[in-house]
C-alpha cells in the first residue's frame, strides 16, 4: 500500500514501503476498529495510473479502466488520525503483529511523514496498492 498525493508533483518524496502494512492490513483495520478510528483501507482509491500498472502486471482487464469512477481523494489530517493512533498503539505493543511489529511501526511512521507533509501544503491524498 503506498500514498498518492494529488497532483502531478507535490514537491516531496512520497514513497512508503507499505508492504508489511499490506500483508497486515486485517490486523490494522481490527485494530483501527478497535481504536474508533477509520481503517487505512478506507482510504485507498483506485485511479487510472494504478489500475494502468495492474493490468501491465498481468491481473485485470483494460475494461476496467474505463469503468472507474473518478479517484477519491481525502484530507491528510483524517490519515493522521488514524495513524496517530495505530503508531500509539502498536508503540505499546508491536507484537501483536508478531515478528513484523518493528517493520509495520516504520512504515507507518513514514506514513506520517508524508501525511504531515501533504498537510502542510493543503493538498489531498489517498491509498492506492501495487499488485508486486
Amino acid at each position: 500500500m503506498y500514498i498518492v498525493v494529488q497532483g502531478e508533483d507535490p514537491g516531496f518524496d512520497t514513497y512508503v514501503n507499505g508492504r508489511s502494512l499490506a500483508r497486515h492490513e486485517d490486523a490494522l483495520e481490527r485494530l483501527a476498529l478497535r481504536l474508533g478510528v477509520r481503517p487505512l483501507i478506507e482510504f485507498f482509491s483506485a485511479d487510472e495510473n494504478s489500475m494502468s500498472l495492474l493490468i501491465e502486471e498481468g491481473a485485470g482487464n483494460q475494461e476496467l479502466i474505463r469503468r472507474l469512477p473518478p479517484p477519491q481523494w481525502y484530507a491528510p489530517e483524517d490519515g493522521l488520525v488514524t495513524v496517530r493512533a495505530l503508531l500509539e498503539a502498536l508503540r505499546e505493543e508491536p507484537q501483536i503483529l508478531g515478528t513484523e511489529g518493528g517493520q509495520v511501526l516504520s512504515e507507518l511512521r513514514e506514513y506520517l511523514m508524508v501525511l504531515e507533509k501533504t498537510e502542510a501544503r493543503g493538498m489531498r491524498w489517498h491509498l492506492a496498492v501495487s499488485w508486486r
